[in-house]
């Protein structure tokens, strides 16, 4: 029925096998596990449902289109021509949809920004970024929660936040690399044009299903006071958590919560994520398709341009789709780039960011 998009009968099976369990007599007993049983289910028929009602759909035009010409009426051109449309785009979104089939895409992700060579324009830059995925978050209707936030002048030196939502890691993780700001700098009293970098990093919310170990004598444990906003009590307790994996040099750490517990509980998952990513990479040997984590926050080496002045545009170097509308992409209108990066994927064409910028 789907041309092959996936393996219908297997998905059929995996609803059926997860509802029978459900049915069980003691399925409540484990609500946390019952949960995520009907958590994936919902994914589950979520994949094939759209599908078919794209099916009828054309099916339905099908019929309209021969009624048209067996009547000769050609005032119908034009709805049927739209519906066309429509359905097409339709397919387009469920193709780009599919493939976020891997084992993590449906989880919530971490999304971090580093600011990079720049200094003062940079955390601006930092900040500006960390407010645009913000309003995209918000935008999806996903949840957002800052865990860690490194502040300096002029903006923000790092931040980390929590994007909760249906497949917001298949989503977000389109976004990692470098993304390079050029504009007339605030900062600068001689108004001269700055050219900005900062880093984007994405790591899924990891479930109980997935198992990642790390030992006690591979983890330093740092507490310090929080600084920022955050009330007395924050800035008073040494509340704040950081925790660095020695064999991979990896570091987390999370400092909004009051309580020290918490804030450990949160850097714990955070660690896990980041080492689930690490050693999926290694396991995978795909270091080529996750160079741009590894490379310097500069010149050369970013995914995406923003530039405010001579002209505005924001052009990504790895599908070229870009917009003149730079204040919507600030605003968190970012999907259209998403998009355009997951249907290259889906076509297989070569994402590729070593060309020169037109």
């Amino acid at each position: 029925m789907f041309g092959g998009v996936f393996d219908v009968d297997d998905i059929e099976s995996q609803i059926a096998k997860k509802e029978e369990m459900s049915a069980q007599a003691d399925f409540w007993d484990n609500p946390a596990k019952a949960e995520k049983v009907l958590s994936n289910i919902k994914i589950l028929k979520n994949r094939i449902e759209p599908w078919r009602k794209l099916v009828s759909a054309m099916d339905d035009l099908e019929a309209l289109y021969e009624l048209a010409i067996e009547s000769g009426d050609s005032s119908m051109e034009d709805e049927i021509k739209a519906e066309y449309d429509a359905n097409n785009e339709t397919y387009e979104k469920l193709s780009i949809l599919n493939l976020l089939s891997g084992e993590v895409d449906k989880n919530d992700c971490y999304l971090t920004v580093h600011a990079g060579a720049g200094g003062t324009e940079a955390c601006d830059w930092a900040s500006m970024l960390s407010r645009m995925y913000t309003r995209w978050a918000e935008r999806r209707g996903y949840k957002v929660e800052v865990l860690d936030l490194l502040e300096a002048e002029g903006g923000v030196k790092s931040m980390t936040m929590q994007i909760s939502g249906e497949y917001a890691y298949g989503y977000a993780k389109s976004e990692v690399g470098i993304h390079r700001l050029v504009r007339i700098s605030p900062f600068d009293s001689n108004a001269r044009r700055h050219t900005s970098f900062a880093s984007v990093y994405v790591f899924p919310v990891l479930d109980d299903s997935i198992e990642v170990e790390i030992r006690p004598e591979d983890l330093r444990v740092d507490t310090y006071r929080a600084g920022g906003a955050g009330g007395q009590h924050v800035n008073k307790t040494d509340s704040a958590i950081r925790f660095t994996h020695l064999p991979t040099g990896i570091v987390v750490a999370c400092q909004t919560e009051r309580s020290q517990i918490m804030n450990r509980t949160t850097a714990m998952n955070m660690l896990k994520a980041r080492l689930y990513e690490h050693y999926r990479q290694e396991k995978e040997k795909e270091n080529s398709k996750f160079a741009q984590e590894k490379k310097d926050i500069s010149w050369g080496n970013q995914i995406r341009s923003y530039v405010f002045q001579p002209y505005t545009m924001v052009k990504d170097l790895r599908t070229r789709h870009e917009s003149g509308n730079i204040q919507a992409v600030m605003d968190g209108d970012i999907d259209p780039f998403i998009d355009s990066f997951l249907a290259a994927k889906w076509k297989g064409i070569s994402l590729n960011t070593s060309a020169e910028e037109e």
